[in-house]
């Protein structure tokens, strides 16, 4: 397949009080038992008790679960927990979910560390939508998840935007509102329906300020990155007034915390909330890595990769899109290739046993394409690659061996493919997920790779959102 010809240019430089890689270097809701809690981890530090320590907290929302992080100005970790709600497909009512996770979490925080928490950051998946209500602050519609496609949608989005511009795909953000506005007001309508992102929403549970967002969460909805605010084509819609009006980079202060919520978590009078971002975002940000060629690939329930690149490429066919990261853009692609499929053949303990069989310094002769039924949204081949996962030799590991290995390849393509496409070659990978304890898997993609490839020393998305956390609370920009 042809690779589109892209004008890729560096980017101009931002100043230094805006920076998310100079960070990672300077370091009312109904109960329901289906909301189940996990306390991580609880380590307490002297000065707690007298507030003397401040504390940064992260929130994560990811696919099944919400995860929360509170560290300190050094980035050690005081305490952690996590909140699970319902799988994907096993819930009518999303957004009570995550509010009950939300608060429940902040109730999870030991009471002795809450009075020095200085900051709060949250993450949530990307292109994940609500409509709200701005009078009375009611969801008129959705939660409309990441995975959701319109393609309804698609044809009046392709005919405004750029080609292969991100928001060109059904699961776009854009999509999403086109879809709604289609249905809802198409014929006209009061103005006092808005869009907000999931991290949106929740941040603004805790803070009450309506039209907030970073843009790292706006890039699937049509904001510019790269200039700044959204293109003209679409501010041209007749719903170009439903986008979140205040755009700032992650990690920046929006307010401080309501007076309600301030007092019933006993959180201090100085304590604000901060601008959030994307789940990937965050999980690449913990890592802590951010010179140019340098990479995180996430190996969970499905591929992603993410690399740090001096120039910014984009290009929908292949689902790859570029995040802005100060004078720098954070490339990126998934493949639906992953844990998903290895755990529909092997169980944890068999992928234990068996990984200690392979030997990781000999290629398979087996060449698979492990996808899930639902196909591949990360065509670095064949667009219309069908899962292979045959034939199966008669050794468990063996077969092991080769679906590890070939999942390799697919992120060695990936990376190809972005350097096809004018970023930044890469140079070191980082390793976040469950695939990341893995060490013969390590081996196998570092040969495959050809480049170092190592785990991440933090992996967690919500580590991520507490340095954003620390940002807000230390610049004050």
């Amino acid at each position: 397949m042809p690779i589109l010809s892209l004008s890729a240019k560096p980017l101009p430089r931002l100043p230094a009080n805006q920076g998310l890689s100079r960070l990672s270097k300077r370091l009312n809701l109904a109960p329901t038992s289906r909301i189940r809690i996990t306390m991580l981890k609880q380590q307490d530090r002297q000065g707690n008790e007298n507030g003397s320590r401040p504390l940064y907290l992260g929130i994560d929302f990811g696919t099944s679960g919400a995860r929360y992080a509170l560290i300190d100005k050094q980035g050690a970790i005081h305490a952690e927990g996590k909140r699970t709600y319902p799988a994907v497909g096993q819930s009518t009512n999303w957004a009570g979910s995550w509010r009950e996770a939300l608060f429940h979490l902040l109730g999870d925080i030991p009471s002795v560390h809450r009075p020095s928490i200085s900051s709060i950051s949250i993450d949530g998946t990307s292109a994940t939508t609500l409509i709200i209500d701005r009078n009375n602050g009611e969801l008129l519609a959705g939660p409309f998840l990441y995975n959701e496609s319109f393609p309804d949608a698609l044809p009046m989005v392709k005919s405004i935007a750029p080609a292969n511009h991100t928001v060109c795909s059904g699961s776009s953000t854009l999509c999403k509102l086109v879809s709604w506005w289609n249905k809802h007001y198409s014929n006209g309508g009061d103005d006092s329906a808005i869009l907000m992102h999931q991290s949106d929403w929740l941040l603004w549970l805790l803070h009450g300020k309506y039209g907030v967002s970073d843009y790292n969460n706006t890039l699937k909805v049509g904001y510019d990155p790269e200039i700044g605010s959204y293109p003209s084509w679409l501010m041209s819609q007749p719903y170009s007034h439903m986008l979140p009006s205040s755009i700032r980079a992650p990690g920046v202060p929006i307010g401080p915390i309501k007076e309600d919520v301030r007092s019933q978590y006993g959180f201090s009078n100085d304590c604000v909330i901060c601008t959030g971002t994307t789940d990937s975002i965050a999980a690449f940000l913990a890592a802590r890595t951010t010179d140019p060629g340098k990479a995180v690939t996430s190996l969970g329930s499905t591929l992603a990769i993410k690399l740090v690149s001096r120039v910014r490429v984009e290009d929908a066919r292949f689902g790859v899109y570029s995040h802005r990261m100060d004078d720098q853009w954070l490339v990126g692609g998934a493949s639906n290739s992953g844990g998903v499929v290895l755990r529909q053949l092997f169980s944890d303990d068999q992928l234990v046993t068996l990984s200690r069989d392979i030997d990781p310094s000999s290629p398979s002769p087996h060449d698979y394409y492990p996808l899930p039924k639902s196909g591949e949204r990360f065509p670095v081949s064949d667009p219309d690659m069908e899962p292979r996962l045959e034939p199966r030799p008669d050794s468990d590991a063996e077969y092991l061996h080769g679906i590890l290995e070939s999942m390799a390849r697919i992120e060695a393509r990936g990376y190809k493919l972005l350097k096809e496409l004018g970023a930044t070659p890469v140079e070191e990978v980082f390793t976040s997920g469950g695939g990341a304890q893995n060490e013969k898997w390590t081996a196998i993609r570092e040969r495959v790779l050809g480049v170092p490839v190592r785990k991440a020393e933090q992996t967690e998305a919500a580590y991520g959102a507490a340095l954003l956390a620390l940002r807000g609370a230390t610049t004050g920009k």
